[in-house]
């Protein structure tokens, strides 16, 4: 047993705060000694351990009550879960710290840094898996195993293989980008080259073929989400319309 001022040394939280958690009833001590010291055992040390836990991820201690309190409450399902989405929190800081490390680098000379990695890792967890949500209720279960896919091929990438990819595509959406400037109909199978370098990427990023059908598919897809639209109009305006118009064009002349 540990009276409320070991509890506080041990956990980093104030006797104040323990006092508080005793009183509205989320951490109530084991027993009370006749002494009137609080004392806390293995069992309200890992209540603690959750509450802590939960803090971390931003909910209020009524919320924390509720979810300890529930009669389906797991301990080890729910540090299951905790874990989970620290890891993903992990890997995303991580890359954050890798795209930072590398400007420094380009700033300094020491290495060169395109500008589409500029925004590695910038794009929260949380919103690339609305993303593939939105993805998966849109196109179905297979999108699921699709984005799957991808992500395992693009595990193993290198530097190298990522700087290629990202050129592929800038060299693609550049292009079509003039293309559209000069005044090159969308339409125009001059696009063809441009187009195939893009479609190239396409199938590269899913790990799989990319046949017309599923690509003029893609290009609805770009048109359908707003996130979508507003990467391609800051490339150039009007672009979201122009390069889905071309894709289109493209897959109708394959037959």
């Amino acid at each position: 047993m540990y009276t409320v001022s070991e509890v506080a040394r041990m956990s980093g939280v104030t006797v104040r705060t323990l006092h508080h958690y005793d009183e509205i009833g989320l951490l109530p001590p084991a027993h009370i000694g006749e002494n009137r010291y609080r004392y806390y055992g293995r069992e309200e040390l890992l209540r603690l351990q959750q509450i802590l836990l939960h803090r971390a991820l931003g909910l209020p201690l009524e919320e924390i009550s509720a979810i300890l309190d529930d009669p389906d409450f797991d301990r080890v399902a729910t540090l299951q879960k905790h874990r989970r989405k620290l890891q993903t929190e992990a890997e995303h800081y991580a890359d954050l710290i890798r795209t930072i490390d590398r400007t420094i680098a380009d700033l300094k000379g020491d290495d060169v840094m395109s500008d589409m990695d500029l925004y590695s890792g910038l794009v929260p967890a949380e919103k690339q898996a609305e993303y593939e949500a939105w993805l998966v209720e849109k196109y179905g279960p297979d999108m699921a195993e699709d984005i799957k896919r991808s992500k395992q091929v693009m595990a193993d990438w290198t530097k190298g293989d990522m700087e290629a990819a990202m050129k592929q595509l800038a060299i693609a959406e550049q292009g079509l980008a003039n293309a559209m400037d000069r005044g090159i109909s969308a339409e125009d199978s001059a696009n063809d080259p441009l187009i195939e370098i893009h479609r190239a990427w396409v199938a590269r990023m899913w790990d799989k073929p990319c046949p017309p059908q599923a690509y003029a598919g893609l290009a609805d897809m770009y048109l359908s989400h707003p996130d979508f639209e507003a990467r391609y109009e800051s490339i150039a305006k009007g672009f979201t319309t122009y390069l889905t118009d071309a894709m289109k064009a493209w897959a109708e002349r394959q037959g």
